[in-house]
């Protein structure tokens, strides 16, 4: 919600969270008070190409900042899936730099400073108070952990991809389903009616003997197997994650074989966390559409995680934590003495 008008000459910041699906960008004041909003397409540093990025920030920085306040702006932080600085030197920090200065020159923003960070580093600080050591795992399509010390990762588990790595991820859960679904469909598995929203997410309109509550015939079972696989593999491998939700309504269902699917899942991201070595009593920032507030992992990972002894403090992404980190630039250049 956005909050009261500013004073024309109050300074500024902007808040960017830049992530594979899409770019937010929010305007506040020196007190964090939400002043607008706007939105643009994929901001991945690693994936989308320069002048797609550069038209998504574009976009979603012209929606925010109304033109008549665009001169107030004096701080920007932004935070970009594979946009961190110390990432080697394949990511995208120089490529999300410069396209964030050409979309704010675009805007006539004209900012003192200007940082970028990665999407996890924002995340973070978008935890109550702004935490400055600790740890942080997001999970959405993709699933990655992070040491956090002095605001800025220290060093990483995970987030390798979809064909390398990123268990527990959206991605991971869908491969998962599908694979659930042919284990059932040849013999290997148990059945499960994640057969049924399988085939009724690839065909459209449920039918068939998929809707049996029991294991059909062995030629039925064949029929749809070699339906449903060219199906799958139509399709780019990482859309997979658009299956992870069937996961989650058939264990409220009461099916066994998605709650052992999520337990699993919850196991790799536990698992991902215990490679950075946790404190006792230690912050672990959740993020990301699995883990966020309400997020459909939640519960399975904070369990885990307590029992490393973690405080598991949820949000719901990173555009506070870009706010956040904005607004104590703003402070640090304005706590400099002139000329320095």
């Amino acid at each position: 919600m956005l909050g009261p008008v500013a004073s024309d000459t109050a300074p500024l910041v902007i808040g960017i969270d830049a992530g594979g699906t899409r770019t937010r960008a929010y305007l506040a004041d020196g007190d964090g008070i939400v002043l607008g909003e706007g939105a643009g397409g994929p901001g991945n540093a690693m994936s989308v190409p320069r002048g797609e990025l550069t038209r998504h920030l574009v976009a979603a920085i012209k929606a925010a900042v109304p033109a008549d306040r665009r001169g107030a702006v004096r701080a920007v932080v932004g935070g970009f899936a594979g946009g961190a600085s110390d990432a080697g030197p394949e990511a995208g920090y120089e490529l999300a730099m410069t396209c964030l200065d050409t979309a704010l020159t675009a805007n006539g923003i004209a900012a003192r400073s200007i940082e970028v960070l990665g999407d996890i580093e924002i995340a973070f600080a978008s935890a109550d108070g702004t935490p400055t050591d600790g740890l942080a795992l997001v999970a959405g399509t993709g699933a990655v952990a992070a040491r956090i010390e002095n605001r800025r990762r220290l060093y990483l588990s995970d987030g390798n991809g979809w064909l390398l790595g990123d268990g527990g991820s959206g991605f991971w859960i869908g491969r998962e389903v599908v694979r659930a679904a042919l284990r059932a469909l040849d013999g290997r598995g148990p059945w499960t009616s994640l057969v049924e929203a399988v085939m009724a997410h690839y065909v459209g309109t449920p039918g068939g003997p998929y809707l049996a509550r029991e294991r059909p015939s062995r030629h039925e079972c064949e029929l749809l197997r070699h339906r449903l696989v060219p199906l799958a593999y139509a399709e780019p491998p990482v859309r997979l994650a658009r299956l992870s939700p069937l996961a989650v309504t058939a264990d409220a269902d009461g099916d066994e074989v998605a709650m052992s699917l999520l337990d699993d899942a919850a196991d790799e991201l536990g698992a991902t966390v215990a490679a950075l070595d946790p404190r006792e009593d230690e912050p672990l920032v959740a993020a990301g559409g699995l883990l966020g507030p309400h997020g459909p992992l939640l519960g399975r990972v904070t369990a885990r995680a307590e029992e490393m002894g973690l405080r598991v403090m949820p949000v719901h992404e990173g555009g506070a934590g870009a706010l956040a980190l904005a607004r104590m630039r703003l402070v640090k250049h304005d706590a400099q003495p002139h000329g320095s």
